[in-house]
């Protein structure tokens, strides 16, 4: 097993910006991110399996919900720890950020903004730890870009509801406790549910045969005939600003997670550059890999300007869904490009488990699908600066 011997671009001095609680946190989920994931992910994503036993670790290093107030389990950290965070655990692998991103603004947020103080107190502090595991049922097999079209309904029975339907897509659901689902009422009205695991009728069947976040576990909810109790309703939010509110926090810290796998696999071609003699010297030393690299670097700090910006915005509570719309476009793309462009430098080497290239190249093509694609993220900004949506 080949060491990490990763070390963070950082052109601009932006650790400047930084306080030291927000490097703190940054180099903690970096030192166990070297420890923990680093030495095994090629080995689990070879195998299309989850590592499981990093969800303590995860829980440890504030990778559940770390924004969460400290009475309810979290860390009660600012917005830019929460993309520090994301950003290493990314580094490491998109799958295993996926999980910490769904169990964090998918699962915890929506509990803490839209649930009620018993629900808080029954889910929070065990999802804070990786006690509990959650996942987000939105995403549809005939709607995705559209939720709003959702066909999953329930209707009310007198004494519990009645909730049918199926999501697919859904990272974490073939071992998930809980799944925060979003379904229609008889009227048409959207609305979150706590469903547990074990309720007569839901199953949570896995998706195999990925060609991408193959370390991370991805399945369906099926519904039929689920009773779920009313008070698994939460109710302080309907609509499908319920949903969207929730993918606005998970698309921020994608934004910030693509910068991990950008630098990852920048840094890697570096140090590959400096080493690999072609032509008596190294490929490092010819105009055309500079090129690559240089321009790899540039977009990596442009990428990191935008997002400390738009975590400064975030904390100020000022950041709209057009903002982070922009990022999480940006820098997954950003991302997507050195993925491709640090492939090439290693020629034959790049498409190996030997090294991370291949494997954060092929994650990046689900992480710019996925919370929005890269179109639909377009639209949303066009439609902010003209005001006209143009969805359809």
């Amino acid at each position: 097993m080949k060491p990490d011997l990763f070390q963070a671009p950082d052109y601009y001095l932006l650790d400047d910006l930084l306080t030291e609680e927000h490097k703190l946190v940054r180099d903690s989920a970096r030192a166990w991110v070297k420890k923990e994931v680093s030495p095994i992910i090629e080995e689990y994503a070879q195998r299309a399996e989850f590592p499981k036993q990093i969800v303590k670790g995860l829980g440890e290093i504030g990778g559940f919900g770390p924004y969460i107030p400290v009475e309810y389990g979290g860390a009660g950290l600012d917005q830019i720890s929460y993309g520090l965070i994301m950003q290493e655990i990314e580094r490491g692998d998109s799958g295993v950020r996926s999980t910490s991103s769904v169990q964090s603004s998918l699962v915890m947020y929506p509990i803490w903004k839209y649930g009620n103080e018993e629900q808080r107190m029954k889910y929070l502090p065990k999802l804070a730890t990786g006690e509990m595991i959650g996942c987000f049922g939105l995403t549809e097999p005939d709607y995705g870009s559209n939720p709003g079209g959702m066909v999953t309904n329930f209707k009310d029975m007198g004494d519990h509801y009645l909730l049918n339907g199926a999501k697919m897509w859904i990272s974490n659901a073939p071992f998930a406790d809980i799944a925060v689902v979003w379904a229609k009422n008889e009227e048409g009205r959207i609305h979150g549910l706590i469903v547990e695991r074990g309720m007569e009728g839901f199953t949570t069947p896995e998706t195999h045969n990925k060609w991408s976040l193959r370390a991370s576990a991805t399945g369906e909810l099926i519904f039929d005939n689920v009773k779920v109790p009313k008070e698994n309703l939460l109710p302080n939010k309907s609509g499908l600003g319920a949903p969207l509110g929730c993918l606005d926090s998970a698309r921020y810290g994608i934004a910030w997670g693509a910068i991990g796998a950008a630098m990852d696999c920048y840094d890697t071609a570096l140090r590959y550059s400096k080493e690999r003699v072609q032509f008596d010297k190294p490929i490092g030393a010819t105009q055309l890999q500079q090129k690559k690299l240089a321009e790899m670097i540039t977009e990596i700090t442009k990428a990191q300007l935008l997002t400390w910006r738009l975590g400064v915005l975030r904390n100020e509570g000022k950041a709209t869904t057009a903002q982070i719309s922009m990022a999480k476009r940006n820098n997954v793309d950003m991302a997507l490009t050195i993925a491709r462009d640090a492939r090439q430098m290693l020629g034959g080497m790049g498409i190996t488990g030997e090294y991370s290239i291949m494997r954060h190249m092929m994650n990046l093509e689900s992480v710019v699908t996925y919370e929005g694609t890269h179109d639909i993220h377009l639209l949303i900004t066009g439609m902010d600066v003209t005001g006209f949506p143009a969805f359809k």
